[in-house]
């Protein structure tokens, strides 16, 4: 599924020197990181290793102490979420954070909802059928669908709920899609399927993709590009053609010796 990295392609989004400290814990220790166009780029690390703070700071819920972003090479500073969405990065979180109640284009345009034309549209009428009709629109071009997109989807199972949030970031996501644990507590087909979604994701909407995840197959399966987090360093940095379950592991588990770095950065 993975495709070579290609340095020609541009970088979209680049951190360099991120800190980070809460109290006397150092969350983040000079953290470089940079995700291309067309590409993801896989961020593993164990619990405590500085991915969600990380990731935090991208998508404007936690501000870092001291480090430079930029956007296509501008340095920009991301003080909120709304900052973040601004400036085309869109996150999904584990936990989804979609409105189960409400149905595939209520979800889609959270926030963004579409009015009714004429008076209607005045009177501050939403307009849920065009809203239906572009969602499901929208999940087709990314090869997936739904049975219906007039029930809540509280009744639909984990991975299609999973496919919406996933449709909902891409579609309003203009430089970077952040991805924390997408396929977590997903069987083995549903999986595969969010995956798929993941990269056709990537490739349409020329996005760069930020994948973080505990499960090292699902990593080597669909990154281009990998960074091992440890201690809120970066302790590794390589290229899917590069990595192995087991030179991952050692890293995550600070057993990698100095002979094994050759692809680090």
């Amino acid at each position: 599924m993975s495709i070579p990295s290609n340095e020609t392609t541009p970088v979209v989004l680049s951190a360099i020197g991120v800190t980070k400290r809460y109290g006397h814990v150092q969350a983040l220790r000079g953290v470089d990181f940079d995700i291309r166009r067309d590409e993801v780029h896989a961020l593993v690390g164990d619990n405590g290793a500085g991915k969600s703070t990380f990731i935090k700071i991208l998508s404007g819920a936690v501000q870092s102490d001291t480090g430079t972003i930029a956007i296509d090479g501008d340095p920009v500073e991301i003080h909120s979420p709304e900052d973040s969405r601004r400036l085309g990065i869109e996150t999904v979180y584990q936990d989804l954070a979609i409105a189960e109640s409400l149905d595939l284009g209520e979800n889609i345009f959270l926030g963004r909802e579409l009015s009714r034309r004429g008076i209607l549209g005045k009177l501050g009428f939403i307009d849920r059928p065009e809203m239906r009709r572009q969602g499901m629109a929208h999940l087709e071009r990314l090869g997936t669908s739904l049975p219906s997109a007039s029930v809540p989807l509280e009744s639909m199972s984990g991975g299609q709920r999973q496919a919406v949030a996933v449709a909902r970031a891409a579609a309003w996501g203009k430089k970077v899609l952040i991805l924390d644990e997408p396929a977590a507590a997903l069987g083995v087909r549903q999986t595969k399927q969010v995956l798929e979604l993941i990269r056709r994701s990537t490739q349409q909407n020329h996005l760069g993709v930020i994948f973080i995840s505990h499960n090292v197959p699902q990593v080597l399966d669909i990154a281009d590009r990998i960074t091992v987090l440890r201690q809120g360093k970066v302790c590794l940095h390589c290229d899917r053609s590069e990595a192995s379950v087991d030179l991952l592991i050692r890293a995550m588990s600070g057993l990698l010796d100095s002979a094994d770095e050759a692809g680090e950065n």
